[in-house]
């Protein structure tokens, strides 16, 4: 008898490429999930993977097994969700941000999906904009949250916000008038991000497109490694404005303006749209509400000042 544990262990074996992966992913035994698929072989009277190779390699009607395979665990999943309750629906959804998003709202959205979806597990990662992507791709991941890096993106995209950034410096690394025009920044050493990041990616074509030479570059994947460098007056970089505010209060960094200055960064959250699970689009639209940028998990008096001057506003 076909079971969906059978169809769930073909999957995750393929999507993870080995038994112990897909073992780990369903919270089981290596044995356990062999089991199943020898039960699926018995059953049908088929060979699913190739036993010559060490690799989880699927033969011709492994393939095609596969393909019914997923579709029926998609539209298992498909009724579960338009029969069930928010509050009743078990699923586990796994969401991949960039950095930036994790310093700021992250835990603002995991809360948000946990108080329409109680009974749903939440996994998130931190990485760049580019293995997201890939992994995106793959079906590896559910939804991811990055920096839109193209007009029209190859999955389904929703708008969540936007980032407003800056060049940055320490103090001393700039004397007299900090207002220059945008070819003149390659004067000074630069620490941008990688071509991986969906915000390199951007300022790379954008400092291109204007025609600005850099001579003396830093490259850094990681932001608070960016920003730490920055701090220690090894060069200028384009850094997020509003979360980073407080370091320009009192005095850490100064932001050098540019002409033209630095476009915003505009953000998406995206899901494959060959599926059709309506939680993907939920939680999209979740992030959408829960964005704000101009909030900072490494300053924790933050919200309190926000707060403050909130309350100073409705006394005038």
């Amino acid at each position: 008898m076909l079971t969906f544990k059978q169809m769930e262990a073909l999957y995750w074996i393929v999507k993870l490429g080995s038994f112990e992966a897909a073992a780990t992913k369903l919270n089981t035994t290596q044995s356990a999930v062999s089991k199943r698929i020898q039960e699926l072989e018995r059953a049908f009277d088929l060979t699913v993977f190739d036993r010559v190779h060490r690799s989880a390699r699927l033969t011709g009607k492994g393939e095609e097994f596969f393909g019914y395979a997923k579709e029926l665990l998609e539209r298992r999943d498909q009724i579960v969700e338009q029969i069930i309750s928010k509050e009743a629906l078990v699923r586990q959804i796994r969401i991949g941000v960039t950095e930036l998003t994790a310093l700021t709202w992250l835990p603002r959205l995991i809360t948000a999906i946990q108080a329409a979806y109680p009974k749903v597990i939440v996994e998130a990662e931190v990485d760049l904009n580019a293995t997201l992507r890939e992994r995106l791709a793959a079906d590896t991941i559910d939804i991811i949250i990055v920096p839109q890096i193209h007009g029209t993106e190859s999955f389904a995209a929703t708008r969540v916000g936007e980032v407003d950034n800056a060049w940055m410096c320490a103090p001393a690394l700039v004397s007299g008038k900090a207002d220059i025009a945008l070819a003149d920044i390659a004067r000074f050493p630069l620490i941008l991000q990688g071509g991986l990041s969906g915000t390199g990616f951007i300022y790379a074509r954008f400092l291109q497109e204007h025609g600005v030479s850099m001579q003396r570059i830093l490259a850094s994947n990681s932001l608070i490694a960016q920003i730490g460098l920055t701090l220690s007056g090894l060069g200028v970089s384009y850094l997020p404005r509003s979360c980073l505010s407080h370091m320009v209060t009192c005095g850490a960094l100064r932001i050098v303006q540019t002409r033209p200055a630095l476009p915003p960064v505009s953000y998406v959250a995206m899901h494959r749209a060959d599926q059709s699970h309506s939680l993907n689009a939920d939680i999209a639209r979740l992030a959408a509400e829960c964005c704000d940028f101009s909030s900072n998990l490494l300053d924790p008096g933050r919200g309190t000042r926000k707060r403050s001057a909130g309350a100073g506003r409705k006394g005038l």
